[in-house]
């Protein structure tokens, strides 16, 4: 969505839903960027295009650049392990379920103390009679703490008539479940059914098997009755995909993720207006058309980036290091030789104080002797007075992330998840992250001593 765009559905967005009889999301949660000595993690499990035998480990800090932590981490003792799905259990253990086999009856479960190093549990027979398929089973975890695993089944003789149903785990070990219990509404001939819960409704994104459309639609229980909301290419995520999986994102959008296994590619679109609207799909950088099927857990773990605030600072480039970030006299930011030689004007423009985030105080925003702050304005970094306004501080407003080498930062936009504060040509922008080390030495900075 462009800038005026933006602004006018903050504006006139939610009336619009209500005046088309949309349902509002209620309690929509306030996501805020983990506080000083902490940091968010993101961990995805996903077989791949390579073996569908094979579960491989990333993890990453922004949901976007993913790194290898393992591959294979996990290899069943037999079948398949496609559509692995992860989450953590209040016994500390990581957990997933997977899909064991093309055909039959059965899911199979591993756990995990470090999410890289997996022991194989058991298979469970899905206790209904004539199942011929049990395919891409997930975890979801309901408000009241009951840990549930939502599959998709079918007893026709082709891989058809898809419904999604649940199993309830009775014990706190995960190894006696409750009754299969369809989710009514649901089809039939819908399959990779992921449920996220925000306030008392349920949110069912799931594929429909004819139109190979995500879809989407809510709920007031578990197990329904779901209403569509939303059909066909409702959300721009294009047809034959399948797989959709969500997590929310740190300042409290939701990032959907999803397998274009047709053109064999791997996706992600966030939306930030309660569903109705999603961003242009970007491929997953390093991954798309290797991954197949991955889900992704959000957890806040120790350690992350720290810069002192309140304090003045100056922002080195790491791969031109007799460069740092300035504000030249057209109010827009380069990076441009600095040095002890340097006039007093230009060690004053490298300058800045760092604050709180103006839109978090978990994250950062910097500004320059003239009180103006470094805020992007159509992806161009530039340094204005601050109006107050909600874009503003969006704009003015920057996470810090690890950079590329030992001790340096990147600065990913506050309101732009996957967009980080870099230089081309020596000018600064946010531009989307490249799994590319000239991207990650573009985007990471050094926090120097003032030059002013």
């Amino acid at each position: 969505m462009n800038r005026t765009a933006r602004t006018l559905w903050a504006l006139l967005g939610p009336l619009l839903l209500v005046l088309l009889g949309v349902p509002a999301l209620q309690g929509t949660a306030t996501a805020d960027a983990p506080p000083a000595g902490q940091a968010t993690r993101y961990t995805m499990t996903a077989f791949t295009n390579s073996s569908e035998s094979n579960m491989y480990v990333y993890d990453s800090p922004d949901a976007t650049g993913f790194t290898l932590r393992k591959g294979p981490a996990y290899t069943p003792p037999s079948g398949l392990i496609r559509d692995p799905s992860i989450f953590k259990h209040t016994d500390g253990f990581y957990y997933i379920t997977y899909t064991t086999n093309w055909t039959g009856n059965t899911i199979g479960f591993a756990r995990s103390t470090d999410r890289v190093n997996w022991t194989f549990l058991y298979n469970y027979t899905i206790p209904i009679t004539g199942l011929t398929r049990t395919w891409a089973p997930e975890w979801f975890v309901d408000s009241d703490g009951s840990v549930n695993v939502i599959m998709s089944l079918t007893s026709a003789s082709t891989a058809t008539h898809f419904t999604a149903w649940k199993i309830t785990a009775t014990d706190s070990a995960l190894t006696t479940w409750s009754a299969p219990t369809q989710l009514s509404g649901i089809g039939p001939n819908y399959i990779d059914t992921f449920v996220v819960k925000i306030g008392s409704t349920y949110h069912a994104f799931t594929k429909n098997e004819t139109t190979k459309y995500i879809e989407y639609a809510t709920a007031s229980s578990l197990t329904g009755p779901y209403t569509m909301r939303k059909t066909g290419n409702w959300a721009g995520f294009g047809d034959w995909v399948e797989g959709p999986a969500l997590v929310q994102l740190d300042n409290g959008g939701w990032r959907i993720y999803y397998d274009g296994y047709r053109a064999g590619k791997y996706w992600y679109s966030d939306s930030y207006d309660n569903f109705a609207t999603w961003t242009t799909p970007t491929e997953v950088p390093g991954l798309t058309g290797f991954i197949r099927h991955a889900t992704v857990l959000k957890e806040t773990v120790p350690g992350g980036v720290t810069l002192p605030t309140s304090t003045t600072r100056s922002l080195q480039s790491v791969n031109f290091p007799g460069r740092s970030a300035v504000v030249r006299s057209d109010s827009l930011g380069y990076i441009d030789p600095v040095s002890a030689s340097s006039s007093t004007a230009v060690k004053q423009s490298a300058t800045f104080t760092v604050v709180p985030g103006l839109a978090d105080a978990n994250c950062y925003s910097f500004r320059d002797s003239a009180g103006r702050y470094l805020r992007h304005w159509d992806y161009r970094v530039r340094f204005d007075a601050s109006n107050g306004t909600a874009v503003f501080t969006k704009d003015a407003t920057y996470c810090a992330r690890p950079g590329s080498t030992s001790g340096s930062v990147s600065l990913e936009s506050y309101n732009y998840p996957g967009r980080y504060l870099r230089h081309y040509n020596y000018a600064l922008r946010v531009d989307p992250y490249q799994n590319t080390d000239t991207f990650r030495a573009d985007s990471s900075f050094t926090v120097v001593t003032p030059w002013a």
